[in-house]
């Protein structure tokens, strides 16, 4: 009979032993891992911060030891959101600014100016967010009551898509040269695209110190969605300064894929440091401003503008300027992503591509927006592998007002997400926040269902391009990782990927996909950096 103890004892004994050891066991849950099979499991192990395996829960929990365990109640995970297109310093400078986005007319914008200045008793004002589509009356405004209310200080209001920007005399009063030039008006006080430059250059801003404790305050804001990852969409050396000094001070916990914006400054700090990488840092891609946007009818169209018959929008870049870019571009084995709204700026753009490609195939060139692209040139993102990164709840919010830009028959050759997935096999989702929001499940919203928040509108805008929603969690999650040179290290949950997830409050599917969630836990690379209880 002792022998038998003895026996039995060894027998657990060494069973133990065997097991496996994890850092990291999260169990009772619905696993997302978004791989090819769109597997779903019970249970996932984690160590050195990267999947061990994921499947049924009894399995994995007689296989493993671990160091920590949770609980998940029956939630829903899924792979750490990336959004493909963001303006970090933007919305930072935005909210350090006056917030305009939710003015509905241009009285509401004076009024949300002048409490501003109440408040905040600053030298200068900027604003941001006034969208003059959502107003009473579709015109551009003027400053002639912008300067009757603050003659003396200096004042700069930017649209919401950041593309114009309104200025009032007291800051013109800065301006030396007033040479001529398209889209600036020194009497109106408003400057469109290339234009802004003007009162941009005599501009204040806020500074190093305002800026870090936004973008701070910005991340945890991603981090309460699930969002892991991010593109910044165009920065400048000393932006880029800064996050580097956020990332070697241990601050930085998201991801950034960052663009440099394509001048001759940032070519030189590209052509010295080659690709930058760090734990949460990479820089290995210029962006490209081609056309301006539609709101501001500055996107570059084939045929004029419904609403303006005269104007075809801005070309911002020659044909020249683009291909030295892509010619650099290839030199230094850097991204060229390109901001192309209007269906001429995306042809430029395409055709730039196709010498590219004979040179190699492989460079993984992106049109950012691909907004308003004819159905003829469509075949060129699949001949020249040009990567669509593009921005849905831009349909949701455009849908009534694009109608007065383009009319009903080229409407229908604008955010055509499923179109452009169905020629590349892949795309990437992001919300060009502050533009949009920034929060990903209206992104998933306007990307599945095509309506707004308010469910409009009824049935959904252009259904036909819609996208599924397994492809619609691949666009935020798998695909941007291949648009930005990581797809071997993270954007699904298999073995040997980065353990970056996020537990989500809410379940959601096909058809109910509710815009108020958000993630109860959020994990990048095994570790925990947000819960929404603590």
């Amino acid at each position: 009979m002792k022998l038998l103890y003895v026996v039995i004892f060894m027998a657990v004994f060494s069973s133990c032993m065997k097991r496996k050891y994890a850092d990291l066991v999260i169990h009772n849950a619905v696993i997302h891992v978004l791989d090819e099979n769109n597997s779903t499991g019970e249970a996932m192990a984690v160590r050195d911060g990267k999947v061990l395996e994921v499947g049924p829960e009894r399995q994995i929990l007689n296989k493993y030891r671990w160091g920590k365990s949770i609980d998940a109640q029956k939630k829903h995970i899924y792979p750490g959101f990336t959004d493909a297109h963001t303006h970090l310093f933007s919305l930072a400078k935005q909210n350090l600014g006056v917030d305009l986005t939710q003015c509905r007319s241009i009285e509401d914008m004076f009024d949300s100016i002048s409490n501003y200045s109440k408040i905040k008793k600053r030298h200068f004002i900027i604003g941001r967010g006034w969208n003059q589509t959502t107003w009473p009356r579709d015109a551009m405004p003027t400053n002639d009551r912008l300067s009757e209310l603050f003659p003396d200080i200096p004042v700069a209001l930017y649209r919401i898509d950041g593309h114009a920007l309104l200025v009032n005399d007291a800051l013109l009063e800065q301006i030396k040269d007033r040479s001529p030039i398209m889209r600036a008006s020194f009497d109106t006080g408003l400057f469109i695209d290339d234009a802004m430059a003007i009162p941009e250059a005599v501009m204040r801003d806020y500074d190093g110190a305002e800026y870090r404790a936004q973008l701070l305050e910005i991340q945890q804001q991603l981090l309460h969605f699930g969002i892991t990852s991010v593109h910044e969409a165009g920065i400048n050396a000393q932006q880029f300064n800064m996050l580097k000094a956020l990332d070697h001070s241990k601050r930085l916990q998201v991801d950034i894929y960052a663009m440099l914006m394509a001048n001759e400054e940032n070519f030189a700090l590209a052509s010295r440091m080659k690709h930058y990488s760090s734990e949460h840092l990479s820089v290995r891609s210029f962006k490209l401003l081609l056309d301006g946007a539609l709101g501001s009818r500055g996107a570059l169209l084939k045929q004029p503008y419904l609403d303006e018959p005269q104007h075809h929008g801005l070309l911002l870049a020659s044909p020249q300027e683009l291909t030295k870019w892509v010619e650099r571009s290839l030199y230094l084995d850097y991204q060229l992503n390109v901001h192309a709204i209007g269906d001429s700026a995306n042809k430029c753009a395409l055709l730039a591509f196709k010498k590219a490609f004979m040179t190699k195939p492989d460079h993984r060139w992106r049109i950012e927006h691909a907004q308003t692209v004819d159905p003829q040139d469509l075949h060129w993102f699949k001949d020249y592998a040009v990567f669509p990164s593009v921005q849905p709840t831009h349909a949701t919010s455009d849908y009534a007002w694009a109608l007065n830009r383009l009319g009903s028959k080229r409407l229908l050759t604008a955010y055509t997400y499923q179109s452009l997935l169905e020629q590349f096999g892949m795309i990437a989702f992001g919300t060009d926040f502050p533009v949009e929001s920034m929060n990903p499940f209206l992104t998933l919203r306007s990307a599945v269902l095509r309506v707004t928040p308010k469910g409009m509108p009824q049935g959904g805008f252009q259904r036909s391009e819609s996208v599924n929603l397994d492809n619609a969690l691949k666009a935020m999650t798998v695909w941007p990782q291949f648009a930005s040179f990581s797809e071997s290290k993270k954007g699904s949950l298999t073995e040997g990927m980065e353990a970056t997830f996020f537990i989500a409050e809410k379940a959601f599917n096909e058809t109910n996909i509710p815009e108020d969630n958000w993630s109860r836990m959020t994990f990048i690379r095994g570790r925990k950096v947000y819960d929404s209880e603590e």
